[in-house]
């Protein structure tokens, strides 16, 4: 077998959203088998916070590019010239393999010279089917053009559920659907305690996505019996924004901030109708909170049989979803119970081993005499 030690990842990133905590752990688990990941960072620079985080994390380089998010990015020749800037900081970097955090990356723009693993982690196209439906506006077509040629050009794609790569696969008409590589996360570090009378959510509230507008409906019914606190920005970079009437947010809050109020063990909610995994969620379920998610395919996938299902848009049984658990302590004990078992599937162990397995293969290929890696 093919050792990995020694190998280098130019794993790419951004700050923004769930993509950092993913690539901050993976990293971490890469460099428990020897692995070096070197991260650029796309888009806004990260927080003091969480840059002092990437630091802490061993084996990893961190590099800020001042490249643009393929999501923010106005032109498709922006997003062609980040693919291109990367592909010349593989070779720059001497990296084994380039880890991508969006397919579109690697689009015809970009010619890598060694293999390249694209993450679907999420994109405008599979968003715009889940949360508006229709003809994609033009600013969302020229994307999903581009990641479907870094679907076809990456040497090898992963998601990090089923669901989501059937949906990825339905929608560019792959041949074949990503591999599947559940994302993981490191265990809490505080002590978990009591169970607190508030519902809470974290997360991107700006995001359409993240359906926030009903969770809102639902503190209206609850009328302050059980008050719902959300984590997160209400403003994303791009100008999108939700108000929030009876939600109470907190604002962006720092990685151990989250873990502190998770820690008292509130009753964890998402209304998403969009997520294709649900780092915050896994959060929740390894601090021991009741679980109440919206019944979307990729939360029953992860999670069926360890929270409480609710339809998406329908506030009255989110609020009635939510009073159950915060009223009933056996009710609510059994949730939490059920999630924490279930979270201990998804670790950051498995997530590198699982992600260990995909470069194996490819690293024996480039490395093969006479053999190059795929552009």
């Amino acid at each position: 077998m093919l050792p990995l030690t020694g190998a280098r990842v130019l794993m790419t990133a951004d700050a923004v959203g769930g993509v950092w905590t993913y690539a901050l752990d993976l990293a971490g688990g890469l460099a428990a088998r020897g692995i070096e990941t070197v991260l650029a960072v796309l888009g806004p620079a990260p927080a003091a916070d969480q840059a002092d985080a990437a630091r802490a994390v061993p084996g990893l380089r961190l590099l800020p590019t001042n490249l643009p998010l393929d999501w923010l990015a106005e032109t498709p020749e922006e997003v062609g010239a980040a693919g291109a800037a990367l592909a010349a900081l593989a070779a720059e970097t001497e990296a084994d393999v380039a880890h991508l955090h969006s397919p579109a990356l690697a689009a015809d723009a970009a010619r890598f010279p060694v293999p390249v693993v694209a993450s679907c982690h999420s994109c405008v196209g599979t968003w715009w089917e889940a949360v508006r439906g229709g003809p994609l506006p033009p600013d969302f077509a020229w994307r999903t053009r581009l990641v479907a040629q870094g679907c076809a050009n990456a040497d090898t794609l992963i998601a990090p559920t089923a669901a989501f790569a059937a949906a990825t696969a339905r929608f560019y008409g792959l041949a074949e659907a990503p591999a599947v590589v559940r994302n993981g996360r490191r265990p809490p570090t505080l002590r978990a305690h009591g169970a607190a009378p508030f519902a809470f959510t974290a997360g991107r509230l700006w995001d359409e996505g993240k359906n926030l507008r009903a969770l809102d409906r639902a503190a209206t019914r609850l009328a302050g019996a059980v008050p719902v606190l959300a984590a997160g920005p209400t403003e994303g970079p791009g100008g999108a924004r939700v108000a929030l009437r009876h939600v109470q947010t907190l604002g962006r809050l720092s990685e151990g901030q989250v873990a502190r109020r998770l820690a008292e063990r509130p009753v964890f909610v998402s209304t998403a109708r969009y997520e294709p995994f649900g780092l915050s969620v896994l959060e929740a379920a390894q601090a021991g909170c009741a679980l109440v998610l919206s019944d979307i395919p990729t939360f029953r996938e992860l999670w069926d049989g360890a929270a409480e299902f609710v339809a998406a848009e329908d506030d009255r049984a989110i609020a009635d979803a939510i009073g159950r658990a915060a009223r009933d302590p056996a009710h609510r004990a059994r949730l939490a119970a059920a999630a924490r078992a279930r979270a201990d599937r998804y670790t950051m162990e498995a997530m590198a081993a699982g992600t260990a397995a995909v470069y194996r293969p490819l690293l024996r290929r480039a490395e093969a005499p006479g053999e190059t890696a795929a552009a």
